[in-house]
C-alpha cells in the first residue's frame, strides 16, 4: 500500500493554462519526489489592457510519501 499526500499549488503562464500546469509541476518537482498526477482545479486569467496577460491555474499535486 502507498502512502500519498496532496498539496495544492497556484502557478501562471503568459502561453496558456496548459503551460501554466508544467509551471507549478516543474516548480513543486525541485523540493517534492515521487509526484504522480496533477489535478486541474480551476482555471482562470488577468487581464490588462483588454487582453489577457497571465493564464492562471490552481492544481492539486499528488506525490507519493517514502
Amino acid at each position: 500500500m502507498a502512502i500519498l499526500k496532496v498539496i495544492e499549488i497556484l502557478a501562471d503562464s503568459k502561453n496558456s493554462w496548459e503551460d501554466a500546469t508544467r509551471n507549478a509541476v516543474k516548480t513543486a518537482s525541485k523540493s517534492v519526489k515521487n509526484i504522480r498526477s496533477v489535478f486541474i482545479q480551476s482555471q482562470s486569467a488577468t487581464i490588462e489592457n483588454g487582453k489577457v496577460a497571465r493564464f492562471r491555474v490552481n492544481v492539486k499535486i499528488t506525490f507519493e510519501v517514502k
